[in-house]
């Protein structure tokens, strides 16, 4: 008779056993989770990479990256020291050459803009590109077509910025670029994309290009 007693409390005792070996364990995994978030956290770097680089860069250089449009569809965009200055979704792009003009000494965007070489006065698209002063960081992104106002005196503007790419841009090319103002030296930073029908990713049109990295603030 004894026995039939025992019994039952013997397998709420084993329940219990179990029961707490489960909470117990969740609770020391629970405890190891927020040991290693704690861990991670103390670790993660405070500092970012900015414009998505896949490093910081050193105290005197600026963070760069700018892309072209998508054919005539998606808008540019242009990051500059870990803002994005222009862009599709911000709505200041437009149809042409899309330019940031960045103060070198301290880093300030000094003014930035498209230049409609579809509709635009080739008189004042000239003049807009005489008034950047030696020295000043010049971003440029491509959106649908930039020949169809473009002359050779406003290419070799480009070229006393560093490009050694402009003389070759033509119909419906994709376009990136950043220089330096009245400085002749040729930058590295600048990608250009064909359009070829062979290649052409869109109807018609060539696939975005992109370029970014560390831009020094003197040359």
């Amino acid at each position: 008779m004894m026995r039939h007693r025992v019994a039952p409390y013997a397998a709420i005792i084993v329940v219990l056993l179990v029961t707490w070996a489960i909470l117990n364990d969740s609770v020391q995994q629970r405890a190891r989770d927020l040991f290693r978030m704690k861990i991670a956290v103390q670790f993660k770097p405070k500092f970012q990479p900015k414009c998505n680089l896949s490093k910081r860069c050193p105290p005197d250089h600026f963070a760069i990256h700018v892309r072209s449009g998508a054919a005539n569809v998606v808008g540019p965009k242009i990051c500059f020291d870990g803002k994005i200055i222009m862009s599709h979704v911000l709505n200041n792009v437009g149809p042409g050459l899309n330019i940031v003009v960045v103060n070198s000494e301290n880093g300030a965007v000094d003014r930035c803009g498209y230049l409609n070489m579809n509709d635009g006065v080739p008189e004042d698209i000239l003049a807009y590109l005489k008034e950047i002063k030696p020295g000043e960081i010049v971003i440029v992104a491509s959106f649908d077509d930039v020949t169809t106002k473009m002359t050779n005196e406003m290419r070799e503007i480009f070229v006393g910025m560093g490009s050694a790419l402009i003389k070759s841009v033509s119909y419906r090319d994709n376009w990136v670029f950043a220089g330096r103002g009245g400085t002749g030296n040729r930058s590295s930073f600048e990608k250009r994309v064909a359009n070829d029908d062979t290649s052409n990713v869109y109807e018609g049109w060539p696939v975005a290009v992109e370029v970014g990295g560390c831009f020094p603030r003197s040359s």
